[in-house]
């Protein structure tokens, strides 16, 4: 896309981890959504979903997680009326393989991108696995994408595989919790920072740095060339991002 057309905006999402923390909460959350859906898509040119759709998320072969049926309606509506989506693969739904593009038409994005949008350069992704140091999430996420232990996955039943997905996720949020959630988001924010001033210093010519992952909204300088721009989540900030072709903004739905 080289320019915007007149009134149009890209908008970003990130981190809904829809699925807890129970069924109801979840739904409340997923209605809110769909309702600031609804209202961008009078002026979205595109959209952008950068990760942690679901809290957990495996895609057997002919079997879709229960739920979720008003937000993929909604998504089939939005794509059916020309305006691109596009998803990136988060940390909770790495397994995400064709269902989005199949029957949404939703591209899929395993890692970054670089993207020129109107007249900025975009550096996208979830942010998971960026910059110095969480080693020991960098092995996990080699070992949740290497194509025979999903193979292998896939024989365990639905029921069983998410069940199972839930407990590791429940798991790995109280240990942050337990680490403090403040403490853990500026330690996130502080590496994907590094990870982008380290992309400026190699001479790239980024305007905007724009993460998921970390649950805390936030803008970083980068250098004074660039912007790092962390969404924030749909589950207690309601945040997004908005590029009008101008200017990129964090901004929060209520």
């Amino acid at each position: 896309m080289s320019e915007l057309a007149p009134g149009k905006k890209i908008y970003f999402s990130s981190d809904n981890h829809f699925g807890v923390p129970s069924k109801e909460k979840s739904l409340e959350r997923e209605h809110l959504f769909i309702k600031w859906l609804d209202e961008i898509k009078e002026d979205a040119a595109e959209i952008y979903l950068m990760g942690d759709l679901f809290e957990f998320w495996f895609e057997y072969k002919t079997v879709i997680q229960k739920g979720y049926v008003r937000l993929f309606g909604k998504l089939a509506e939005i794509t059916d009326a020309g305006i691109p989506v596009y998803f990136f693969r988060g940390n909770h739904d790495v397994w995400a393989f064709d269902y989005f593009e199949k029957e949404l038409n939703i591209k899929i994005y395993p890692d970054t991108l670089v993207k020129e949008i109107g007249n900025k350069t975009f550096f996208l992704g979830h942010g998971d696995g960026l910059g110095k140091g969480d080693n020991g999430y960098k092995f996990l996420k080699k070992v949740f994408r290497n194509r025979f232990n999903q193979w292998l996955f896939r024989w365990v039943h639905p029921d069983i595989g998410t069940a199972m997905g839930l407990y590791w996720t429940d798991k790995s949020r109280v240990a942050n919790v337990n680490k403090g959630l403040e403490e853990v988001n500026r330690a996130g924010i502080e590496r994907i920072s590094g990870f982008c001033r380290s992309m400026i210093e190699k001479g790239e010519d980024i305007d905007y740095f724009i993460f998921g992952h970390i649950h805390k909204p936030n803008i970083e300088d980068i250098n004074g060339k660039a912007k790092y721009f962390s969404i924030g989540d749909w589950i207690t900030n309601f945040s997004y991002v908005v590029f009008d072709g101008e200017k990129a903004e964090l901004k929060y739905f209520k």
